[in-house]
């Protein structure tokens, strides 16, 4: 309670005053304290992370209904021996998909009235526990509007009375004599979806590689609390999105790489008939050896052809565009990614870091040895028309509108630093500092630049060299030496494509993805960024853990979580598994591991839920509250300016309102 005297500063009087237009009287300032420090006591809510989805939206969805296994367990918590296995299998499948189930359970059931009263009470029951860390008010604001009053009144059943047990009875019995339990049953599960995750952290990597990464989007951008740090594979979306070329030639080469052309045609309507004519053209007799789409889609020898033709084409016109951004930029230092002009077009061979190495493919009829970066007149009239498409993608537009808006480069929540690739470090340890765009930063102070730059570069409409130089750094944090996002030496995308030798394919990572296992190091990065070192964790995701080669998730005696382990089918021979989730809730940190999700089908007739592993738990003895939590921080200053308010009402120092 606060215990000053006398008055109050001018300043702190003027918002005392605002305030009290709020909290007119002792009674109502006195009420919200009682009830502030009532939540402050409540468990903290269930975060969610989750990274490196790559557009495999069909094993996120399910993640994300099953919460990473949390409604599961709850399930086996409340009923325990009372359910056999078959019969815990069944509700768990109903919570997560529940159209599909009951359209399921209506073909089998014989007795639907009696299943609809079993399951309407289990429901209820799983209901109130996932419900009863949070206050009334925040339950009430998560219910599904044409049932929330009787929803209210079945979480708050007090069974002890005989009365009231009857009057329950009766509005579940209503609810199926009107035929209403179908509906009745989908906001339920819902609900319990809904309340199982209070927060979602999506640690970057949304697109690319998986076919349908627009779907993803589409559930992020309505779904209830969500953040997103980005990752490199989105910023090159939002580049594109925003009109610069290299990226939009970047975007269309990974696409025609794994073969997701739905992504751009369907999904956002980005005409490519003006690319595939002219692949078609220009690459007639070239079988692209080198460029033959990856993945399972079964496609038809004319659309596989014609995909690696695009490939080949839009390939060499991000090269091109490439090297005009490098020539114009040599701030950038990255002269040593300038190959067209290094191919010796007699011998067959290119000079890469002054070695020469033969090519293993020499057909490159849009390139004029004597001006290699520029596009020829048919490639620049391609370029515009794709651009435009991008630009004028509403659907693109509005998703990239969400990763502005629910996004950054990092974030800090609950004493976590998450971030989806690294911060540029020296080999000692120490936080490199990076010139970029003529000023000097270092770790959070780079971050924060390279982010105003993103948001300059997309919001900025204008068609000036400044849009032009932000849109040139925003392709530079897709590849660059320095970028937080790629975290390498060089991206050598070019050597991989036409030089069989390996070495030459090599990335160096930067000095962090070593040194991030030693605590030493991770407790400087968080110190930092303003967190208390022994206390709190780093979160990444960008480099999948190499399961099958015996590589951790954990890094740093803990203080350090990887959650890239393969969502992606692309990634996942690769780490053994099918991802990372972590879970951290009131009882502290969950780090569970995924195997490969089959299908929804399956998930639904079978009953398959993906099957995950506990892999580590860092467990508190003290339950964690919301007092402890940001949110807590927060409702504690407001207790702390009610408290004044309540003093200045009950001294006369604030005159009360009725």
């Amino acid at each position: 309670m606060y215990s000053g005297s006398g008055s109050f500063p001018a300043e702190e009087m003027k918002y005392l005053k605002l305030l009290s237009n709020q909290y007119k009287n002792i009674n109502s300032a006195a009420t919200e304290i009682i009830n502030l420090k009532a939540i402050l006591n409540l468990p903290k809510g269930t975060e969610h992370f989750v990274s490196d989805i790559h557009g495999e939206a069909d094993s996120f969805s399910h993640v994300l209904r099953n919460a990473s296994g949390v409604i599961k367990n709850q399930i086996s918590a409340i009923f325990g021996e009372s359910l056999r296995s078959s019969e815990k299998k069944s509700l768990a499948t109903l919570i997560y998909y529940p159209e599909q189930k009951l359209e399921k359970m209506a073909e089998a059931e014989e007795e639907m009235a009696e299943w609809y009263k079993i399951t309407l009470h289990r429901l209820v029951k799983i209901c109130k526990v996932v419900s009863s860390k949070y206050t009334r008010s925040k339950v009430r604001k998560a219910l599904p509007k044409e049932f929330a009053y009787i929803i209210e009144e079945l979480l708050h059943e007090n069974s002890a009375s005989v009365d009231k047990d009857m009057y329950y009875t009766e509005i579940i019995h209503t609810i199926i004599d009107l035929g209403q339990a179908d509906r009745f049953i989908v906001a339920m599960c819902n609900l319990i979806q809904r309340l199982a995750i209070d927060q979602l952290h999506v640690i970057g990597d949304i697109y690319d590689r998986g076919p349908h990464a627009a779907r993803i989007m589409d559930i992020l951008a309505h779904y209830h609390s969500v953040d997103i740090q980005w990752g490199n594979h989105d910023i090159a979306w939002m580049g594109a999105a925003a009109g610069c070329q290299a990226l939009i030639c970047n975007v269309l080469r990974i696409q025609t790489r794994y073969a997701n052309l739905d992504t751009i045609e369907e999904d956002y309507g980005i005409n490519l008939l003006p690319l595939a004519t002219f692949a078609m053209d220009k690459y007639a007799g070239d079988p692209c050896e080198q460029f033959k789409p990856k993945g399972d889609e079964v496609l038809s020898d004319k659309d596989f052809n014609m995909i690696a033709k695009m490939h080949k084409a839009i390939s060499i016109m991000q090269w091109k565009m490439e090297g005009q951004i490098i020539k114009r930029r040599p701030e950038f230092r990255m002269e040593n990614r300038l190959l067209l002009d290094k191919i010796d077009f007699e011998k067959g061979t290119v000079l890469v870091d002054g070695v020469e190495y033969p090519m293993n493919d020499m057909n490159f009829p849009t390139i004029d040895p004597k001006d290699p970066y520029k596009l020829t007149e048919e490639e620049q009239e391609v370029m515009d028309k794709v651009k435009s498409s991008f630009v004028n993608s509403e659907k693109l537009q509005q998703h990239v509108r969400v990763l502005y808006h629910k996004g950054s480069m990092y974030t800090i929540f609950n004493s976590n630093l998450l971030f989806h690739g690294g911060i540029p470090m020296n080999a000692d340890g120490t936080l490199k500092e990076v010139t970029f765009r003529g000023k000097k930063y270092i770790g959070m102070e780079y971050l924060d630049a390279v982010e105003r730059t993103m948001r300059e570069g997309y919001f900025n409409k204008a068609h000036t060299e400044a849009k032009r130089e932000c849109m040139d750094y925003i392709w530079y944090m897709w590849c660059g030496e320095d970028s937080p996002l790629f975290g390498k030496k060089k991206m050598t995308t070019f050597e991989r494509y036409f030089i069989d030798d390996k070495t030459t394919h090599k990335e160096e990572k930067n000095p962090y993805y070593t040194l991030r296992n030693e605590e030493s190091v991770c407790e400087h990065v968080l110190e930092a960024f303003g967190l208390d070192p022994k206390s709190s964790h780093i979160v990444n995701g960008h480099v999948p853990v190499k399961v099958v080669k015996g590589e951790s998730p954990i890094k740093a005696n803990g203080r350090l979580f990887v959650i890239d382990g393969g969502f992606s089918k692309a990634y996942q021979k690769e780490t053994g598994i099918a991802g990372y989730t972590l879970i951290y809730n009131s009882h502290g940190m969950v780090l569970v591991s995924h195997e490969p999700f089959v299908s929804t089908d399956r998930a639904i007739a079978e009953e398959k839920d993906i099957l995950s592993s506990t892999v580590a738990l860092q467990y508190t003895q003290d339950r964690i509250r919301v007092k402890d939590t940001d949110i807590g921080k927060k409702l504690q200053e407001s207790i702390a300016e009610l408290e004044k308010l309540l003093y200045a009402y009950q001294n006369g120092i604030i005159k009360e309102q009725q």
